[in-house]
């Protein structure tokens, strides 16, 4: 450097201010060599322009002497404003060595770079362009600065930057998203602050459309809005809504299906803000893209589902993940029950698509990937009458398809867990239903494993959840697309007998009660029972057998909602056909004692009540036998059926029978609890009989039959005033005897065999006999176990 030759053309005096401490003395140093670089312009000598930049590069701005530095600096920017509009052949060699002073350690070297840089910069205006990646990648360093001077003289480096994309349309866009979707991950909060400015700015600018490549920063955006700073968070849901706002102006051109899992993510995020403005995008996006976002429902359901079971302090969250929900319900139609390998009737303009979708579980990581279900693209059609929805306009086309495995295991999962919300459960409910309802032979292909969970479910809490249970098991076993599959039922080990049951299928009357389909669409079922019928009544019975209090609490509740959604007659039948060969003897008594209550009071079994009470029909015969037949593991219930089809003789033949029975207090509270029924209005027409005692001689009989098995309690003084009102036969004789009596009196039923009905009731309580002595030789046992 002491050598005049080495540093020619710039003369020693040049050199020795350049390196001087003082500023001034520099400045002057940096007046000369940009009067020597204009005579160098002048001259067109551009070999000694280079080699005044080299030197002033090599030998100062890149020297080991902090002055030298210094002096390279200004030297450099001195270039620069002599060169003019020609600096742009040599921005590379003037902005380099610049750059280099960004990372030095000296705070007042960095902020003289910052200086330099600006002033090349400014002279050389859009010609920078072409460079900008190394300016941003500088800049972006030094907006992290901790000295204020040089954050200060960044800031105004940054402006003019900003003007001068701003002003160009030759902005090199492709060139830059790489570089910021890596800077926008950074955690100092300066450097975000500086991204998300950029971002607004390029958002800005016409000519730039930055929406094709939000893929790639929707991600880094969402993790700036949870910075801790306001000012920061108030920044980026500027720059989100100012995209949200482009996205629906312009949704033909948008990526829906790149940027889907970035959004399923984010809906689970913990800071409610994030959470929030997620799932207001995905709620566009659901609405916009249509089917387009079929593919990721597995994901978006796993975000939603649980945000349906905030409380009001997630008031917000919730009223949008319900719209998430409902929009996301609706895509799908009935043409998604087409077979995989048939050729879809809806199609969508091909996308590339950065991930296959993927269904995330809960308690996964976020970012962990526990299934993924085949990439699929499906029409954006939506609503029709919607004018912002996404239409097709690309002609090459590809395939529809509905992979329900993924959706299924998201909604198996959310109703297996029991921390799981009532609403979300709910929601679950009224989605599976939902599924069989518009694409019933893919569900049927999952009841088995479905099965089970639906069962325990009616077990909950909550009498809503239990209404939609229902709602979705009686779907399941009156769906026509149950017969054509070949059900296997659930894999509990259930013994189905040998032979089929014969279910009538008379033309339901009854439709679903408002109660009942209040948030739902009717099922489109015709009333047969298919192959799962049977199914559930055999796993329905085993649920109430091992869990007892589920039917004294819940049993007559489930068996009345299930008469309103089913063929009531088809469930006391197949119920009745299941009891008859119940093994656990006890429960078959207390399941018929269950049945029989609901059968006599409750206001949905009216029609069976009627049919049964006539016995007019092949079909009401049958049906009574068959009752009879489980009936009779309960004696006192046996009598009331043959009180409701006004067998009276033979329930008198019945009552006979009691004697021969072990009379217990529980026996004597059933007759008592009969009595208490006879005086309701449902036995009305029995009580009116009595006033035709020629008629009904039996009746009166089994009455006082039962009068004589009561002790002196309420209900036999209940009954004996009954008695005491039936009126003498000659009293009700009439004078004109040429009319026909108005009582009742049987003739339909006489093919009946009503002997064989006795010995079978006899034969089924000599099982129950030898069953309770039984129980008392073990329990007699186990208490000699107990004193020894």
């Amino acid at each position: 450097m002491n050598a005049e030759r080495d540093l020619s053309p710039l003369t020693p005096g040049v050199v020795r201010a350049l390196t001087d401490k003082l500023y001034e003395k520099r400045k002057v140093a940096a007046l000369e060599i940009e009067k020597l670089v204009r005579e160098f312009v002048a001259q067109n000598n551009t070999s000694q322009i280079k080699h005044v930049i080299q030197i002033l590069s090599q030998e100062f701005a890149l020297s080991q002497h902090p002055h030298s530095r210094k002096g390279g600096l200004i030297g450099l920017a001195a270039c620069s404003i002599a060169l003019g509009k020609d600096s742009g052949l040599y921005l590379k060699e003037l902005i380099e060595p610049v750059l280099t002073c960004f990372n030095d350690a000296d705070s007042r070297l960095r902020y003289y770079a910052c200086e330099a840089l600006y002033n090349i910069v400014k002279v050389a205006r859009g010609s920078v362009l072409p460079h900008f990646n190394v300016l941003f990648d500088g800049l972006s360093k030094l907006a992290a600065d901790p000295d204020p001077n040089v954050k200060s003289g960044s800031e105004l480096l940054d402006r003019l930057l900003k003007d001068i994309v701003t002003e160009s349309n030759q902005f090199d866009l492709v060139g830059f998203i790489p570089l910021l979707r890596e800077r926008i991950y950074s955690n100092n909060q300066y450097a975000r602050q500086f991204i998300i400015s950029w971002i607004l700015v390029l958002e800005s600018v016409p000519d730039i459309n930055l929406l094709d490549y939000l893929p790639e920063i929707l991600d880094g955006l969402f993790q700036i809005l949870g910075d801790n700073s306001k000012e920061i968070r108030k920044m980026c849901e500027v720059a989100l809504g100012e995209f949200l706002k482009e996205i629906k102006k312009n949704p033909s051109s948008v990526k829906f299906a790149e940027m889907a899992n970035i959004l399923v993510i984010h809906c689970q995020a913990a800071d409610d803000l994030i959470q929030l403005t997620a799932m207001c995008w995905m709620r566009e996006f659901i609405q916009l893209a249509g089917r387009v976002m079929l593919p990721y429902s597995s994901g978006i359901l796993t975000a939603v589902l649980p945000c349906l079971s905030y409380d009001d302090r997630k008031k917000s969250i919730l009223e949008v993940a319900n719209v998430c929900n409902q929009s996301l319900m609706k895509l799908v139609i009935p043409e998604d029950d087409e077979m995989d390998e048939a050729k879809p009737s809806v199609t969508i303009p091909a996308e590339p698509t950065s991930e296959d979708p993927a269904v995330y579980l809960p308690h996964h990581p976020i970012n962990c990937v526990s299934c993924f279900l085949p990439p699929g693209s499906l029409d954006a059609s939506g609503d029709s009458s919607n004018s912002g929805v996404f239409t097709v306009t690309s002609c090459e086309r590809i395939q529809v398809t509905l992979n329900l495995d993924g959706i299924v295991q998201v909604l198996d999962y959310h109703l297996s867990d029991t921390a799981i919300g009532m609403m979300t459960r709910i929601a679950v409910l009224k989605w599976l239903y939902h599924l069989y309802i518009k694409t019933p032979r893919k569900m049927f292909r999952h009841t088995d494993s479905l099965f089970p969970i639906l069962l325990r479910t009616l077990s909950d809490e909550s009498d809503e959840v239990i209404l939609k249970d229902l709602e979705l098991l009686a779907e399941i076993a009156s769906s026509p697309a149950g017969q054509t599959e070949e059900a296997h039922g659930p894999s509990d080990g259930s013994d189905v007998r040998p032979g089929p049951v014969e279910l009538h299928v008379p033309a339901r009357a009854g439709q679903l009660s408002s109660s009942s389909t209040k948030g739902l669409e009717c099922s489109p079922s015709t009333p047969t029972m298919n192959s799962y019928f049977y199914k559930f009544m055999i796993n329905l019975l085993k649920r109430f057998s091992s869990e007892r209090k589920l039917l004294e609490t819940r049993g007559a509740f489930i068996i009345r909602q299930l008469c309103l959604l089913l063929n009531a007659e088809n469930i006391f039948h197949s119920m009745a056909d299941i009891l008859l060969r119940e093994e656990d003897l006890k429960f078959a008594s207390t399941m018929v004692h269950t049945l029989n209550t609901i059968l006599l009071t409750s206001s949905e079994l009216f029609q069976l009540r009627n049919q049964l009470k006539d016995l007019k029909t092949p079909e009401s015969r049958n049906l009574f036998c068959c009752l009879y037949r489980s009936w009779c593991h309960n004696p006192v219930t046996t009598v009331s059926l043959c009180f409701l089809t006004q067998n009276y003789k033979h329930a008198y033949d019945l009552i006979q029978k009691f004697g021969d029975l072990e009379v217990t207090v529980d026996f004597l509270t059933e007759v008592d609890k009969l009595v208490q029924l006879i005086e309701c209005p449902i036995f009305t027409y029995l009580r009116l009989q009595l006033l035709d005692v020629k008629n009904n001689p039996y009746l009166i009989k089994a009455l006082y039959g039962l009068l004589m098995l009561l002790p002196q309690s309420s209900a036999f003084q209940l009954l004996s005033h009954r008695l005491q009102c039936v009126p003498n036969p000659e009293l009700m004789q009439t004078t004109d005897n040429t009319k026909p009596s108005t009582s009742f009196k049987r003739t339909a039923a006489s093919n009946i065999d009503y002997t064989e009905l006795l010995q079978h009731f006899e034969k089924v309580q000599n099982k129950h006999l030898e069953a309770r002595h039984q129980r008392a030789g073990r329990a007699e046992q186990l208490d000699r176990r107990v004193v020894l």
